[in-house]
């Protein structure tokens, strides 16, 4: 064995110090050795079951992740699958997928003796071993297919260098070591193969509701295309309902991946178009080509939606997500996200989602209601800023008027931001107190949207009002971000997926117009440029002409703070409740739900920071 690590602890001038250091020695010594003694068993690849969520990290497929979620212990497993073994790798997670100021487990090689440890990166990408080991290795087996490590992260480790890990989008970050390396500070990181991958770890531990006996099902996929060979690809595909299908129930859908793409197909969705329409043209092509028509931008209702790493998403037992029939259009949209960063070229794909539906109709329709900002341009965020935080509200007036007096039950949700969007929450509150997090992504990444069971059922009443807030980052933009369609305007949504579906499709608001104008004139006033106020001039271009110093930047966010709002509360057909929706007041707030606070793992007495040692023979030399 090679040699072990001494004990890197502090001298304690407690007596008892020499004995508690020899019993930490001995046993660190034990664990030690037991891990090489299992780490250099060869053997067949762990079971799947026990691994059940699976995604690819790079996008050969040489590195492949599984994981499971233990509540009760509070951590994460993980299985990483390396096809190709080198010298080595790295594996973490960090705020956005950057290298610095990462968290960090490591398996590095000098050609002879192979090693692992908990690791972080600072702000210059240089690596330090971590005094607290909290990636635990659990052992090593090489099998036909590769190498599969396994390791344990606790959620919280109260470690100031550890990511915490929580609900929401994970982004996980690897690194490829193509030459020995004899030290881990030896690793230049910015010299090394390295990739991102976004992923939710904390999926939700939801029991599977039992399918009927005469569920059918239905593939919505590609036919047969050849994936272009450029990075990025959003691809459509028009296919149509049979003639006469009457009303059946969405129960459950899965995606159907192509073999050997499962690296190259990013995320996809199932639209159902506008049945103000009788015919839709057919289309297999780039979503953004100029031959695509027009029509299919009234393809907008989300049958279904799948992300990497996703697995099937299932309906609760009481409701189903109605589909054909009167009122129903026959056409739906597929549009599939290709992410082809080593520009492959030639490979052909027919993936898709495959429905399960059933003509024995649960007891509820399953709606989709829009929370969160209206589309429109008085809702801004001024250039160059980190964080700027921009809500929405579903107020007590509107749930009031539209809810059912049993209420609603929210089980799955879709956050929704375009490029600039970081986070993302929607909380409920109830006579001005907030109750509930619906849900919330701190970690949100516009690249990666996908519909989310969520851990428990959220019951919404009339009088309830649900507040969605997006924080944004503009630091690479040199003018203002305004709402609306476009990729580089910006949008702050929760689709919420909910039962019994109601007449309320959209809950949503924008600051007052008129306190707006407001504000733009209090900016001529108060700058020597002056910003264009009259009629003719649009919102947009008027923000784009402020100069945007503090003093206009502060008052903007008190603006959206305290003006009164234009209140959507929209059905189906997009006309509003009757009432008075102009110039609402924001709601009132008066006791906020409390930060969780991380919850430590028990200390296990001191550890030494140094690496394990693993028996994994003498790695290849190219």
């Amino acid at each position: 064995l090679p040699s072990m690590p001494t004990s890197s602890s502090k001298p304690c001038p407690c007596p008892s110090f020499k004995l508690r250091e020899v019993a930490s020695m001995y046993f660190t010594l034990i664990a030690v050795f037991l891990v090489i003694l299992v780490v250099a068993l060869q053997g067949s690849a762990p079971r799947g079951s026990d691994f059940p969520y699976k995604v690819p990290l790079d996008p050969q497929g040489l590195l492949e992740l599984s994981w499971n979620v233990s509540y009760p212990e509070q951590a994460v497993h993980f299985q990483l699958l390396i096809r190709d073994l080198q010298f080595g790798l790295l594996f973490g997670m960090s705020d956005r997928g950057e290298f610095e100021n990462a968290d960090l487990a490591v398996l590095w090689s000098n050609g002879h003796n192979s090693y692992f440890g908990d690791a972080w990166s600072d702000a210059k990408g240089q690596l330090h071993m971590d005094s607290q080991q909290d990636y635990q290795l659990l052992g090593a087996r090489r099998a036909p297919e590769g190498l599969y490590l396994l390791f344990r992260r606790a959620f919280s480790t109260c470690d100031p260098k550890d990511y915490l890990i929580e609900d929401g989008t994970v982004h996980l970050i690897y690194g490829i070591l193509e030459k020995p390396v004899h030290s881990l500070q030896a690793i230049n990181i910015s010299a090394i193969h390295r990739g991102l991958q976004r992923v939710q770890l904390l999926k939700p531990n939801i029991t599977i509701p039992e399918l009927p006996s005469d569920m059918k099902t239905m593939e919505i996929t590609a036919p047969d295309i050849v994936i272009p060979s450029q990075e990025t690809t959003y691809w459509c595909y028009m296919a149509e309902l049979p003639d006469g299908f009457p009303k059946h129930h969405i129960i459950m859908y899965e995606p159907v991946i192509t073999v050997g793409n499962e690296a190259l197909v990013h995320h996809m969705e199932v639209f159902q178009c506008a049945a103000e329409f009788d015919s839709f043209p057919h289309y297999n092509g780039p979503c953004d080509s100029k031959m695509k028509p027009d029509r299919l931008n009234y393809c907008r209702h989300v049958l279904a939606a799948w992300a990497m790493g996703a697995q099937a998403f299932y309906y609760p037992e009481e409701a189903g997500l109605a589909f054909g029939g009167p009122g129903s259009s026959r056409y739906l949209r597929l549009e599939i996200h290709y992410h082809n960063p080593l520009v492959f070229t030639g490979r052909r794909d027919s993936s898709g989602i495959r429905l399960y539906y059933t003509a024995t109709l649960r007891r509820y329709d399953a709606g989709i209601m829009e929370l969160g900002l209206v589309y429109t341009p008085v809702m801004a965020i001024p250039p160059g800023e980190d964080a700027f935080v921009l809500t929405g509200y579903c107020t007590d007036k509107c749930t009031q008027l539209a809810l059912p007096a049993a209420g609603i039950r929210i089980f799955a949700s879709q956050l929704h931001t375009h490029l600039a969007g970081r986070k993302v929450v929607t909380v409920l509150s109830r006579d001005g107190r907030e109750r509930q997090v619906v849900n919330s992504d701190g970690h949100y990444s516009p690249h990666f949207q996908e519909i989310r069971m969520l851990k428990e059922v959220v019951a919404v009443f009339p009088g309830d009002e649900l507040i969605t807030t997006c924080t944004y980052n503009t630091e690479d933009r040199s003018r203002a971000t305004v709402g609306g369609f476009g990729i580089l305007e910006e949008m702050c949504v929760n689709y919420v997926h909910y039962y019994p579906q109601t007449q309320l499709e959209l809950c949503k608001s924008a600051v007052d117009p008129g306190y707006l104008h407001r504000y733009f004139n209090l900016v001529n006033r108060f700058n020597d440029e002056e910003v264009c106020t009259c009629p003719q001039v649009s919102v947009p271009q008027q923000f784009f002409s402020i100069p945007w110093n503090t003093f206009n930047r502060d008052v903007l966010k008190s603006l959206y703070g305290f003006a009164p709002i234009s209140m959507h509360c929209n059905k189906s057909s997009a006309v509003r409740f009757p009432g008075k929706w102009e110039k609402q007041p924001l709601p009132t707030i008066t006791e906020r739900l409390r930060e969780p606070v991380p919850r430590c793992p028990p200390a296990l007495g001191p550890q030494p920071a140094a690496p394990v040692p693993l028996n994994l023979g003498q790695l290849r030399r190219d």
